[in-house]
């Protein structure tokens, strides 16, 4: 009976031993892969940024800022309770070097003073200007009033509307606009000064095909900030802070830089993003039910031009950058990447026919299985990892010196993303004053 019983053990023993083995590889096989993805992503990312500071050395942005260009922009602002900063951001944002741009802020339903704030900085009046809620962008929130600075050499109207959320803010912004192309821009958001002239320069290239354009977003926390502009870049005290720096950095520089040189680029922040404001009417501009609605913005957008079989292009521009809040704590900073977390499966799933499709070319063949297998499903994927990984070793059914290789590789390809994301922004833009 003993005899039996050790036979048993010996033989549930192997089979645990070669089930994490045969689990062991696909799981080597899945880091492997998702940092080769990010290789590549780099080199294309390093490529497109480097074209790009190389064309903005001999880009004379002055002669466009004073040039009739013929493409105008709405800078969409939507407020709630930011009376602390409104009159300053919107100055800043009325002082951008554009010829021809308008502000639009949407009073959000704030329980505080911002609307009386705005009144008394631009002495409002009431406006003739109607907003058509019940037209292609849906507006669900009551629209209590419409203002213009009573300056007309001041292009700033103010919607005063029922409390929504951001996006129906945005969606009255939308129809409220009269330029051809539109910006959305959170209050607290800090822009270039040529940022406007840098992000519709591929429009100005490519009129017919570009229907969006993304930029950058950099982290303001440690930066010194005067009269909405950055004056100086620096870094935060916090290191939590600090870390999130780097992963913009990675982000941007080198993931959507790439995506962009393969014309796959799937996910324009909402925190700086232009697009043209026809092709927003057509995709009923943001979806307020949605969580992740810069995300699902950009997925409406390929999949009406898929659709109709346009010749359209999304470009990812590298130079100009929005300066934005990041999370200096944990608890804030897990609540951040909670939301965009659900927000990535809303959007995924919302569109889940266009995955694997090819009526959908890159974006349903490459992009969005991309976006499910290494965005939605890694943590998940890791976390499974590394237990089986330790699994393994414990019951010696990988050898310790290969799963130390595959580790330093996966390490070493993290670190080497990471060490490529800070030279090519010091030798691109030296926005530090210290290396």
């Amino acid at each position: 009976m003993l005899d039996l019983l050790d036979l048993s053990d010996t033989v549930l023993y192997d089979v645990v031993r070669a089930v994490l083995l045969w689990t062991a590889i696909p799981t080597f096989a899945y880091f492997m892969a998702i940092n080769l993805s990010y290789g590549m992503l780099m080199l294309l990312g390093w490529w497109d940024v480097r074209r790009s500071a190389a064309r903005r050395s001999v880009l004379d942005l002055s002669e466009t800022a004073t040039a009739p260009i013929s493409m105008g922009i709405t800078v969409v602002m939507p407020a709630w309770n930011e009376a602390a900063l409104i009159g300053e951001s919107v100055r800043s944002i009325l002082a951008l070097d554009y010829p021809d741009h308008e502000v639009i802020v949407v009073n959000d339903g704030s329980t505080d003073d911002t609307l009386e704030v705005l009144t008394r900085a631009f002495d409002l009046r009431r406006s003739s200007r109607s907003v058509p809620t019940g037209g292609p962008v849906e507006v669900r929130g009551a629209v209590r009033g419409v203002y213009e600075a009573s300056d007309p050499s001041i292009p700033l109207v103010v919607l005063d509307t029922e409390n929504s959320g951001r996006s129906d803010a945005v969606n009255a912004g939308i129809a409220a606009g009269t330029k051809d192309l539109m910006v959305f821009l959170d209050a607290d958001s800090v822009l270039d000064t040529d940022a406007l002239l840098l992000a519709v320069q591929p429009f100005l290239d490519d009129p017919l095909r570009v229907v969006a354009t993304g930029g950058s977003v950099r982290a303001v926390n440690g930066c010194r900030v005067v009269a909405g502009r950055v004056t100086q870049v620096g870094l935060p005290s916090a290191w939590i802070a600090r870390f999130q720096v780097l992963e913009y950095l990675r982000a941007f520089s080198l993931g959507r830089a790439g995506w962009s040189m393969v014309r796959c680029l799937m996910l324009i922040s909402g925190a700086f993003g232009v697009y043209r404001r026809d092709i927003l009417l057509h995709v009923g501009g943001l979806d307020a039910d949605t969580i992740g609605e810069d995300f699902e913005l950009a997925m409406a957008v390929h999949r009406w031009c898929r659709r109709r079989r346009r010749d359209y292009r999304m470009q990812f521009v590298t130079e100009p950058a929005s300066w934005t809040e990041v999370p200096d704590s944990l608890a804030v900073l897990r609540r951040q990447r909670v939301r965009w977390h659900r927000g990535l499966w809303e959007v995924l799933w919302k569109y889940r026919r266009m995955t694997l499709n090819p009526r959908y070319g890159r974006v349903g063949m490459v992009g969005l299985p991309y976006y499910w297998l290494f965005e939605l499903f890694a943590p998940l994927f890791e976390v499974l990892g590394v237990v089986i990984i330790v699994l393994a070793l414990l019951t010696g059914a990988v050898d310790p010196v290969m799963v130390l290789v595959m580790l330093g590789l996966a390490l070493g390809a993290g670190i080497l993303v990471s060490v490529f994301a800070v030279l090519l922004e010091e030798l691109s833009f030296h926005r530090l004053p210290r290396w």
